[in-house]
């Protein structure tokens, strides 16, 4: 299974340097058409999301992780960012629809 990074350009760079395959994404809507192409591949099983990009579209991941389990759409803290709380029990209560 392959891992893919998506977002900005340094942060697909320092995935590059590890092996990982980098889809540069200048915007959270095209971030989202990368993840929508790539939920159709039978050979990728984790997609590392950049935060900032990842927060803008989270109600269109949650909908894309409750119909796809695989690829696991993971978000990662992009370059400069600051630490965030993420409640967990909300979004898998939005993920189960409960």
């Amino acid at each position: 299974m392959r891992v893919i990074a998506i977002g900005s350009r340094v942060f697909i760079t320092s995935f590059k340097l590890a092996g990982v395959q980098g889809i540069k994404a200048d915007s959270p809507a095209e971030a989202l058409s990368e993840i929508n192409k790539i939920g159709g591949a039978n050979d990728v099983g984790l997609v590392l999301l950049s935060d900032d990009i990842g927060k803008k579209i989270r109600y269109n991941l949650t909908d894309i992780r409750t119909r796809r389990p695989i690829p696991l759409i993971f978000e990662l803290p992009s370059p400069g960012s600051t630490k965030e709380n993420v409640d967990y029990r909300a979004l898998l209560k939005q993920i189960l629809g409960v």
